[in-house]
């Protein structure tokens, strides 16, 4: 598969398999996930790889509660999908069997946008490689907890910035429409 055909093709898959996924594959993301650009080469990024079920499930229930509680998840607001997350029987992580964060110490400017790279390279190598993966920013407000940052490994220094879940999609995602580039300006 070329590059172009990984960036067109790669979906946010919502529904998984039980498959777990192998340490050599979860090893293979994250060295495609440190291979991203990084400003003034500060590689400030680090890797927390969750796959118990009940921890799993636990980290979503707490979530969810967070955000019945009116805690912000997201700064548009999240009208058009709040029933749906809040409902008893929904899973944030879509029953994936690994969870990979990534986090950093926040050290300079850029370090987010390091972050966000290298979740890209790291879906891009997921999805090269038949696996589905879904960024879920409803958990990022749950994982800068104090008790979950213990609970999971992340040290209190540190911030959480893209959880994704990485798994064996249960059926092919269908493609979605983009938008032309809104180009404002071509000098």
């Amino acid at each position: 598969m070329n590059i172009n055909e990984a960036i067109t093709g790669r979906r946010s898959v919502r529904d998984y398999t039980p498959t777990k996924i192998d340490d050599v594959a979860v090893r293979q993301l994250l060295e495609a996930a440190v291979h991203a650009p990084t400003a003034i080469h500060e590689e400030s990024w680090a890797f927390v790889v969750v796959q118990d079920k009940s921890l799993l499930n636990r980290l979503s229930d707490h979530a969810k509660a967070l955000l019945n509680s009116g805690a912000p998840i997201h700064p548009g607001g999240l009208s058009h999908a709040s029933d749906h997350l809040v409902a008893p029987e929904f899973n944030a992580f879509y029953n994936a069997t690994t969870l990979i964060v990534i986090c950093a110490k926040l050290t300079g400017a850029f370090v987010s946008a390091d972050c966000w790279l290298a979740a890209q390279n790291l879906m891009l190598a997921a999805y090269s490689q038949g696996l589905g993966t879904c960024v879920i920013g409803l958990a990022v407000s749950a994982l800068n907890t104090p008790q979950w940052k213990k609970e999971i490994g992340i040290p209190e220094d540190m911030t959480a910035f893209v959880p994704i879940i990485v798994g064996v999609p249960a059926h092919p995602t269908p493609p979605v429409s983009r938008k032309p580039p809104n180009i404002l300006s071509w000098k």
